[in-house]
């Protein structure tokens, strides 16, 4: 752990990035958001930023809390878990790099669908934009590394593998994660309520709707 100015406190854990240990970090974050002197409890992969007002309580004294609470948790879904079903056309100009994952891992690019589409994913949080999900479950044998050169506009929409994640871009933005195939459904929509398709313990699967090789 480690400080992030004078009122935030970094729980962070070691990879690799589990569901297990994604749970207990929800469980931690329930239970210190009910602190006092804790404002906010924000989940990232593999940590937990805590916010709090250092007139009612010092990061020594809330780092002593976490660590002797950490040993009794239990893991906790992030809340009521739904099954979401997301439609993918794969490769083509929809999965732009489905050739550089096949070469990466060996593969075939059929394989590479059939092993991703094959996939149960569980989003660990939301994070980057809004109603980006990092979902945890991706084959190991999947796991690519982002692109040498990131593009300075991903499509909206495109569904993506980054290392050892995978995960959907809900709007055009920046990025290097290995694009292999694009969905229809809209990921985040400030109108809506909720604004955003997937939530955090979410259960994922893609349905493949098209594959061009």
């Amino acid at each position: 752990m480690h400080a992030l100015g004078e009122a935030a406190l970094l729980c962070e854990l070691p990879p690799p990035a589990t569901l297990a240990v994604q749970q207990r970090l929800w469980a931690l974050m329930h239970e210190a958001a009910q602190w006092p002197g804790v404002s906010e409890a924000l989940p990232g992969m593999n940590n937990l930023t805590l916010l709090f007002d250092p007139a009612q309580i010092d990061a020594d004294e809330l780092e002593l809390r976490v660590l002797a609470l950490w040993p009794e948790l239990q893991a906790l879904p992030a809340g009521e878990s739904r099954q979401v079903d997301i439609p993918v056309d794969y490769g083509g100009e929809h999965g732009p790099d489905l050739q550089a994952v096949a070469q990466h891992t060996g593969l075939s690019p059929a394989e590479v669908v059939r092993r991703h589409s094959g996939g149960d994913y569980v989003v660990y949080l939301l994070g980057f934009l809004p109603g980006f999900a990092f979902m945890g479950g991706l084959a190991p044998e999947l796991a690519t590394p982002r692109r040498s050169e990131p593009r300075t506009a991903v499509p909206a929409r495109s569904v993506g593998i980054g290392g050892a994640q995978t995960g959907i871009y809900p709007s055009v933005s920046p990025g290097g994660w290995q694009l292999i195939g694009r969905t229809p459904l809209q990921l985040f929509d400030p109108l809506a309520d909720p604004p955003t398709l997937l939530r955090a313990g979410d259960r994922v699967r893609f349905i493949a709707q098209s594959v061009t090789l």
